[in-house]
């Protein structure tokens, strides 16, 4: 049964799936229509072949720039600055943040060689100089790097006379914005305090 277990080698690969949980996808698989398999099958190659980062805030987009971007319902000086696309949908779907984003795309981490020209930074840095931005609200995982990161962005943001935050921590040490319930986030973004 070669293609089977080839098959639930591949699906281990993904994040949080181990054996029990790959053995049953592929099962799954194995007995799903055609049609089923072909829909699967035309969903990842779109992922691939259409999403890309929007030229403006680095968040997955099919257009460019993003529609969150392009909402002139959004307040355009505040921006919400955090380390991956995941943790920008987390915050979305608390539905209490209605300003503008910035993915980072990681997080400073020097032990693993990780400094400012590895992340977003710089065109952090020239968002908040050219577009009008008055708050710059940190919503970083409350880790160690987490930490060092709000700390090394506030220190340069404050000399350009502009607000800097940090989410509060209603979110668990240790956490993460990706896995948090909408309730946790909206209070967390509701009590962030100045740094």
């Amino acid at each position: 049964m070669r293609p089977l277990e080839d098959l639930i080698e591949v699906l281990k690969r993904f994040p949080g799936v181990g054996e029990k949980t790959a053995t049953r996808y592929a099962f799954y698989v194995m007995h799903a229509g055609d049609a089923d398999i072909q829909q699967l099958i035309r969903a990842i190659k779109s992922v691939k072949e259409k999403l890309r980062l929007c030229s403006r805030c680095f968040h997955l987009t099919d257009v460019d720039p993003c529609q969150i971007c392009t909402d002139k319902r959004r307040d355009p000086t505040r921006l919400c600055v955090v380390e991956t696309p995941m943790d920008l949908l987390a915050i979305e779907k608390a539905g209490q943040f209605r300003g503008l984003y910035h993915v980072l795309h990681g997080v400073l981490s020097p032990l693993d060689g990780i400094g400012p020209g590895d992340i977003r930074f710089s065109e952090l840095l020239d968002r908040v100089r050219d577009e009008g931005v008055r708050e710059v609200i940190l919503a970083f995982n409350p880790t160690v790097e987490g930490e060092s990161t709000s700390s090394f962005i506030a220190e340069r943001i404050k000399s350009m006379d502009v607000s800097v935050s940090r989410i509060a921590y209603g979110i668990p040490v240790g956490g993460s914005l990706e896995y948090s319930d909408p309730l946790t986030l909206s209070r967390a973004l509701d009590n962030r305090k100045p740094m």
